[in-house]
Formats: structure tokens, sequence, C-alpha cells
């Protein structure tokens, strides 16, 4: 997972995620998924941003796959911050995020229903 400044496009948050698909693909893994959270408040400033892009990839990759994207991660200053974490089994479907925000246009739909 990073976070990408707030003022960047989501077309250039997009190529970043496909930056990090092409780094992974080079070095013999595969990315499985990759979701885009949006821009999302951060609950404390980091480098003078308020907001930051969500951008989630799910990796089967080695080791210095890893390493590699982590190093090019920190090199690039569009990321203000990434995480990396190792599952045991990845998540079938989509993740909570992506649920809550699925489930929060619902309820969205069904207020303006109430409302009309």
């Amino acid at each position: 997972m990073f976070l990408a400044r707030q003022d960047l496009a989501q077309a250039q948050v997009d190529a970043l995620a496909e930056a990090a698909t092409k780094i992974v693909e080079d070095h013999q893994g595969k990315v499985t998924k990759t979701e885009t959270w949006g821009l999302r408040s951060l609950a404390y400033r980091i480098s003078k941003n308020r907001k930051a892009h969500y951008v989630m990839l799910e990796i089967d990759a080695p080791g210095d796959t890893v390493a590699e994207l982590e190093r090019q991660a920190g090199i690039n200053e569009d990321i203000i911050r990434y995480m990396t974490i190792k599952v045991d089994e990845a998540e079938a479907g989509p993740s909570v995020m992506m649920r809550k925000q699925e489930r929060d246009r619902e309820r969205g739909r069904r207020r303006e229903e109430e409302n009309a």
C-alpha cells in the first residue's frame, strides 16, 4: 500500500500504480489485485499534506522484488508513505475498504429515494 500526494491527478496516481506493477513483473512477481481507494483524509499531516490518494497492491513476489519496490517508493517524491505487509493467504474479492465504499454509496442512494 502507498499514499500519494494530494495534489496529484488521478491519472498520475494510476501511473504510479502502473510503475509499481511493472517493477513487480520485471522481478518475476505478479500483481493479483490493485485497488484505488481515492483521496482520503489523513489522521495527521505528512509533509504538509492533509489528504492523500490511497492505493493498495496485492502482490505475489519474492523478497528481493518487495525490497526493490520499497526502494523505489522511498525514492519517489510523489509517494509520501508506503507500507508492506506479508500475509499467509490473499483475501478473495474486494477489500474491506472497497466493500465499505460500496455500502456507503448504497446508503446514499436509499436516502435520496426516501427524500424524493
